[in-house]
C-alpha cells in the first residue's frame, strides 16, 4: 500500500512512512514490556517479592517509555491522515478537471462522488486509525516471540511454528474481503448516481407522474447495494472464522508444549504460567488485526481505484507551447469529430473573427455545442485542427487557454453561496468598482432591488432560490467579470421569458466589439444582427454562411428556419 500511496501522494513518506516508523518503535517497546511479565510472574509465584518488585519497576519504566513514544506516534498518525486526505483531494480534483469530457459518462459521476467522499475517508483512516493496531498486531508479537526465545526456546519454537499459519490465515481473510468489496463498491457507486439523479429529476418525475418509476430505479440500486453488502459479509466472515480457529490452535499448541515440558521436569510450573501469560499477550493483538485487516484491504482497493482514475490520461499538454497572437479569432479547419460510434462533425471549416459576433445555427445534433467544446479544448478533434488566436489549441497549455475563454451555458449552475460570491468566481480579485459595473451591464441591479439582502442573498444549491432568468444574469455577470477576450454562449437565452431574455440580450450586446463572441441560438431573432451566421446541417457539415439578409436571399436551410419561425409567431391557443 505504501508503494501505491507514493504514486498518489508526493508526501506519502511524511504522511505514512514516518508515523509507521514511530508506531513500529512503540510496538517494539510494548513487546519488551510484555516480555518482562515472565520474570515478574515467575518471581511472584516463587514468593520472591523483592525481585518481583524490581521487575515490576522495570516494567513500569518500559511501559512509560511506550506511552511517550505511542503518544508521539498517534499524533503523527492523525496529522498524517489529515495531510493525506488533503493530498488525495488535491490530486484527484487537479486531475479530474483535466480529463476529457467524454470520460464523464455512464457511472463515472457516482464513482467520482464515492471516491471523493467515502473513498478518501477510507484511505485517510489507514494512517489515522488503522496503522497503530495493525502494526502493533505484528510487531508486538514478533518482539514477544524473540523475547520468548530468551526464556525458553522450546515454547518459543511452538509459537514460531504457528506464526506462518496465522499470517496465511490473515492474508486469506483479507483476500476474501477485498474480492467481495469490488462488487460492493460498484453497487455503491450506482446507488450514489441514482440518488443524485432522483433528487435532480424531481420536477420531471412529478410533472409526468413518474415518481414511482424514479423511486423504483433508486430502490433497485439500493437493494443491489444492500445485497452486495451482505455478500461482502458472507464472503469475509469465513476468513475471519478461519483465522480465529488457527489462532486458537496455535495457543493450544503452545499450551500443550508447555505442559509436556512441565511433566518431563524440563520446565517449572511457575515459568509455564508466566510463559502462558506472555503467549496470551502474543495472541491478543492478532485478534485485533483480524478485525481490522478487512478495512485495510478495502482501503487498498479504494486506493487502487483512485490510482486508476489518476492513470486515466488527460488531454496531452504541449511539449513546446505555441504563442498566441493579439487577435482572438477562432478557426476550424477540416474538423472531424466522432462521439462514441457517431460521427458528429464531418470536415467543418469556419472562421469566427476577432471582436465580432459569430452565430451557429442548425438542427439539434448538428454539432454546434461540440464546436464550442472543441474550441475550448474540452475535447480533442479526431481530424483537422482548431486554432485560437493563430495557435493550435493542442499546442497551448490548458491553463493559458482557459484564461482566454468565458462561458455561458443554457443550464447554469450556481454554488450554494451568495450572489456576490458566485459573481466573483469569474474574478476573485475584482474591485468593488469593477463588480458594480458588471452588475449594471448584466442588468443584475434590477433583480437586486427586489431582494432584501441584495448581493448577500444566498442562491441555494445549484441556484434553486433564484429563477432561471436570474441565474442566467449572474452567469453573464461572472463571464463579464472574468473579462476574457472570447465569450462562448450556448443557448444562453433559450429558456427565458421575454423580460429576462431582453435583459440578457442587452448584456451580451454591450460586449459587441470588445470580445470575440460565438453564440448558439434557436431563437433566430436573437442572432439576426450577428456579424456572421454559420448554418450547420444535420450531417455535421457547414451548409451555408453569411449575414442574416444574405442567407434569406439565398434561401436554403436558414431561410427555411426563419419562415417556420414567422409561421410559429402566429400560433394561438
Amino acid at each position: 500500500m505504501i508503494r501505491v500511496l507514493r504514486s498518489v501522494s508526493a508526501h506519502a513518506d511524511r504522511d505514512v512512512a514516518a508515523p509507521l516508523r514511530l508506531t513500529a518503535m512503540a510496538a517494539v517497546v510494548q513487546g519488551i514490556g510484555f516480555a518482562l511479565l515472565v520474570p515478574f510472574t515467575s518471581a511472584l509465584l516463587r514468593g520472591q517479592v523483592a525481585a518481583a518488585g524490581w521487575w515490576l519497576a522495570g516494567m513500569v519504566g518500559v511501559l512509560g517509555l511506550y506511552a511517550w513514544v505511542q503518544y508521539r506516534a498517534q499524533l503523527a498518525c492523525y496529522a498524517g491522515g489529515e495531510r493525506l486526505a488533503a493530498d488525495l483531494y488535491e490530486a484527484l480534483s487537479r486531475h479530474i478537471v483535466r480529463l476529457p469530457l467524454g470520460w464523464f459518462g455512464g457511472e463515472r459521476v457516482g464513482q467520482v462522488s464515492r471516491l471523493m467522499s467515502k473513498g478518501v475517508i477510507d484511505v485517510m483512516g489507514v494512517p489515522a486509525h488503522l496503522l497503530r493496531p495493525i502494526v502493533g498486531a505484528f510487531v508486538t508479537p514478533a518482539t514477544v516471540l524473540v523475547c520468548m526465545f530468551l526464556f525458553d526456546w522450546r515454547v518459543a519454537l511452538a509459537a514460531a511454528v504457528g506464526a506462518p499459519c496465522l499470517w496465511g490465515a490473515y492474508r486469506y481473510a483479507g483476500v476474501l474481503a477485498a474480492r467481495a468489496e469490488h462488487a460492493a463498491d460498484a453497487a455503491g457507486s450506482e446507488a450514489n448516481g441514482r440518488l443524485v439523479e432522483f433528487a435532480r429529476m424531481q420536477a420531471v418525475l412529478r410533472a409526468y407522474d413518474r415518481g414511482d418509476k424514479g423511486a423504483a430505479l433508486l430502490h433497485t440500486a439500493l437493494e443491489r447495494q444492500h445485497a452486495t453488502g451482505h455478500a461482502l459479509l458472507r464472503t469475509a466472515v469465513p476468513g475471519l472464522i478461519l483465522f480465529s480457529v488457527v489462532l486458537q490452535l496455535c495457543f493450544t499448541g503452545i499450551l500443550g508444549q508447555g505442559v509436556l515440558l512441565v511433566r518431563s521436569g524440563a520446565l517449572g510450573l511457575a515459568e509455564l504460567v508466566a510463559l502462558l501469560v506472555l503467549a496470551a499477550r502474543f495472541m491478543e493483538p492478532m485478534v485485533i488485526a483480524a478485525d481490522l485487516g478487512a478495512s485495510v484491504r478495502i482501503a487498498g482497493n479504494t486506493l487502487q481505484r483512485m490510482r486508476m482514475v489518476l492513470d486515466t490520461p488527460p488531454l496531452p499538454e504541449p511539449g513546446l507551447p505555441e504563442a498566441m497572437g493579439d487577435d482572438f479569432d477562432i478557426a476550424f479547419d477540416g474538423v472531424r469529430f466522432v462521439y462514441g460510434t457517431t460521427q458528429v462533425l464531418r470536415g467543418v471549416t469556419l472562421h469566427a473573427k476577432s471582436r465580432a459576433v459569430t452565430a451557429l445555427v442548425g438542427p439539434s445534433g448538428a454539432g454546434k455545442s461540440t464546436l464550442l467544446q472543441l474550441a475550448a479544448r474540452f475535447r480533442d478533434v479526431d481530424a483537422g485542427n482548431v486554432r485560437v488566436a493563430g495557435a493550435d489549441v493542442r499546442n497551448v497549455p490548458a491553463d493559458d487557454l482557459m484564461r482566454r475563454f468565458s462561458f455561458v451555458f443554457q443550464s447554469v449552475y450556481l454554488y450554494d453561496a451568495t450572489i456576490e460570491e458566485n459573481l466573483r468566481i469569474g474574478n476573485e480579485h475584482a474591485t468593488d468598482v469593477q463588480l458594480a459595473e458588471v452588475i449594471r451591464r448584466a442588468r443584475i441591479d434590477e433583480m437586486l432591488e427586489r431582494l432584501p439582502l441584495g448581493l448577500a442573498t444566498q442562491v441555494g444549491e445549484g441556484g434553486t432560490a433564484l429563477s432561471g432568468g436570474e441565474r442566467q444574469r449572474i452567469a453573464i455577470g461572472r463571464a463579464m467579470l472574468k473579462d476574457a477576450p472570447i465569450l462562448l454562449l450556448d443557448e444562453a437565452t433559450a429558456a427565458l421569458d421575454p423580460e429576462n431574455q431582453r435583459a440578457v440580450q442587452q448584456a451580451i450586446d454591450s460586449l459587441r466589439g470588445t470580445r470575440t463572441i460565438v453564440v448558439i441560438a434557436h431563437r433566430l431573432q436573437t442572432i439576426r444582427d450577428a456579424d456572421h451566421i454559420v448554418v450547420l446541417g444535420a450531417q455535421g457539415t457547414v451548409v451555408d454562411a453569411g449575414r442574416h439578409e444574405e442567407l434569406l436571399e439565398r434561401g436554403g436551410l436558414y431561410a427555411d428556419f426563419w419562415r417556420r419561425r414567422e409561421q410559429a409567431q402566429g400560433w394561438r391557443l
